[in-house]
This record gives structure tokens, sequence and C-alpha cells, in this order.
């Protein structure tokens, strides 16, 4: 599997080890920096994340900040990404089964090396249930394109 992965500086650590994980697991990783624990604006690199997943460049992108909460909302700015801002195993299986998220967001102030670890296995080995909670992915999306629309964005997808 291909997997992008961007961190701001809080969260540069945890990418480390979350990139050596995928690696040594044999999947292909995309590290989109930051390449250092100097201060950065997180929005850039978790924006880049999403747009590889939403082009088809990577399978699954996992970004990671100090609480993962402006990563995951930069993330899902990007039409197409469903980042899911996961602290525990329960959050990432469902967010993967019911709501078929494609970005992983991780506080690396918040969740601990080796918790963040097992979030990380569990949302790359879960897959989407399908069946009924299709139409609420359809519904996502319906609104996100009419969001867009409304906003003057133009049609046919991600940048």
């Amino acid at each position: 599997m291909r997997i992008a992965v961007a961190s701001d500086h809080a969260g540069f650590l945890l990418k480390q080890a979350i990139v050596e994980r995928l690696r040594s697991s044999g999947h292909e990783v995309a590290d989109l920096g930051t390449d250092s624990e100097a201060p950065v604006d997180y929005p850039y690199y978790c924006a880049g994340c999403a747009r590889e997943v939403v082009r088809g460049d990577a399978d699954l992108g996992v970004v990671v900040g100090g609480s993962g909460q402006g990563e995951q909302i930069s993330a899902n700015k990007v039409r197409g990404a469903r980042a899911a801002l996961c602290h525990d195993e329960y959050t990432a299986r469902f967010a993967r089964k019911h709501n078929d998220a494609n970005v992983l967001s991780l506080g690396a102030r918040v969740v601990a090396t080796e918790l963040a670890l097992d979030i990380l296995e569990v949302f790359v080995t879960t897959s989407f249930d399908g069946g009924r909670h299709v139409s609420r992915i359809e519904q996502i999306s319906a609104i996100e394109a009419e969001e867009s629309r409304r906003h003057g964005d133009a049609p046919g997808g991600p940048e």
C-alpha cells in the first residue's frame, strides 16, 4: 500500500516513527515533510497529504501535529478527503469501517508513540464495510459538492 505522511514540527518525531513502522511493514511511504522540529505552519503539509490521497497517488494518508485538530481540519478542506482524528483504536477502526476515512490524523501531544502506532495499524488494516454506510458517504460528498458550487469553486474534483 502507498501511504502519504505529513506533519508539522510538533508531530515531526512521531511522523518519523510512523514512517519507519510503515516501511518496515512493507508499505511504500511518501514523506511529505516537515523535515525537522523547526516551527512550520501545518496547513500546507496536511492539505498536500490529502491531495496525494484524493488524486490517487496514495491509498491512505497520515497527518500528525501537536493535537491533530488543525491537521484534520486542513486535510478535510481538500475536496474528497475524509480525515479522522483518532485517539484510540476504536475511533480508528470505525473511522475506516463506517466513514471510509482516507486520512488519519494524530496528535503527538495527545497519544504516546506506541499507542499511535497501534492506532495506525488498525487504520491501515481496516476496510470500509460498505452496505448501509455507502449512502452516508454519498451524502457527505453531495454536501461537499453543493458547498463547492455555492462558493464558486471549479467543478470537476480536486486540484
